[in-house]
């Protein structure tokens, strides 16, 4: 019976977190080559080049009752060097090596969503005019 009761314990659901949808969110990139970092800020559905890479934000969400514990977004990165994404997926911002993009030169994480919320190291960007950010397109 003991074990009846074990099993049933572990087959029940966890309770899933209430999850908003923010308009946008803030993104780190690191060229590991010049060792520049670049935030980019992106609404939903907008893409951004940066360097040799096209950088779409399909989604971000965060948790209803506290937008500052964990944003996680949906990414789909380009090199424009190869044929197939280099990255397309979710990464969690408290967890960033869980689904991390593979890249020789780039490396990417995400910050926080546009909840209202600001993360601590978005506070104040670094503002480089030689960062490898080109453009910022409509998608």
């Amino acid at each position: 019976m003991k074990w009846l009761a074990a099993l049933l314990l572990l087959a029940s659901p966890l309770a899933a977190q209430d999850m908003d949808s923010a308009p946008g969110g803030t993104l780190r990139l690191l060229d590991k080559v010049t060792g520049r970092v670049s935030d980019l800020l992106l609404g939903r559905g907008q893409s951004v080049n940066a360097g040799r890479l096209t950088v779409l934000l399909d989604e971000c969400r965060y948790p209803r009752d506290n937008p500052a514990a964990d944003a996680q977004a949906h990414l789909t990165v380009i090199d424009t060097n190869r044929a197939d994404p280099v990255f397309s997926g979710w990464m969690l911002a408290s967890s960033p090596a869980l689904s991390a993009m593979d890249h020789p030169r780039y490396d990417i994480w995400v910050l926080s969503c546009d909840s209202g919320f600001v993360a601590p190291e978005a506070a104040e960007p670094v503002e480089d005019p030689d960062a490898p950010v080109e453009e910022i397109n409509e998608g």
